[in-house]
């Protein structure tokens, strides 16, 4: 696989370094000379000198043949032009961006330009799936597909507890696809008992979280 990554910092250094050690052919391009001359030391003629938002650059980069462009520089919009520039003028089928403000995330999906990865964002996520009173957490989302997968910790209480996978009545568009019990994952089956604390992962339609949340949340937490 031929990847461009566009830009040399710490993140683009990295990823330039870990997918030539796992062998694919790798470009990174670098517009800071210092910067440049610095990555050019170990990564030799697998790094190039200029800006990656010019088509010239990405030219002599050979993005005609990329399989994958990356942007990860320190400016969002910047990231957003190689994007669309990968994919409308070059016809680059994958791409993925960096967003460095989480703000602008909403720009990068009106755009189409997906997967657009905010740190800020996994961050969050992840707070939310170790701290269990946010009770829902969003694991995957796939626009695309008109899908979600999110997780659900099953409260003291709720009346799901001691039913079959088969008699939860989960609304059109939702599907349980796996249980999280005591550190272990396994697919449920249609008799599976759901018991109290298991981390239900769901597949479903966006805009059903509402209704997710009311199926699994305790009767003691309502009735308060």
């Amino acid at each position: 696989m031929y990847v461009i990554v566009a830009g040399g910092g710490k993140v683009g250094w990295n990823l330039a370094r870990e997918l030539k050690g796992k062998g694919n052919e790798v470009t990174l391009l670098e517009n800071n000379r210092e910067r440049y001359l610095t990555i050019e030391q170990e990564l030799e003629h697998q790094v190039q000198y200029g800006d990656a938002t010019e088509l010239w650059v990405l030219e002599r980069a050979g993005i005609q043949r990329a399989d994958l462009v990356i942007a990860v520089t320190g400016d969002d919009e910047d990231n957003l032009l190689i994007c669309q520039i990968a994919r409308e003028k070059y016809l680059c089928e994958r791409i993925i961006a960096r967003v460095n403000n989480p703000r602008n995330l909403q720009w990068f999906e009106l755009l189409g330009i997906q997967p657009a990865v905010s740190a800020t964002d996994l961050i969050l996520r992840l707070i939310e799936h170790e701290v269990p009173s946010y009770g829902l957490v969003h694991l995957l989302d796939l626009p695309a597909e008109q899908l979600e997968i999110i997780e659900v910790e099953v409260p003291e209480g709720s009346p799901v507890i001691g039913r079959r996978i088969r008699e939860v009545e989960l609304p059109d568009g939702a599907l349980i696809i796996s249980i999280l019990r005591e550190g272990k994952g396994f697919v449920p089956k249609a008799d599976t008992v759901i018991q109290d604390g298991d981390e239900v992962l769901l597949v479903l339609d966006p805009g059903l979280e509402d209704a997710i949340t009311e199926q699994f949340a305790s009767s003691r937490r309502d009735a308060a």
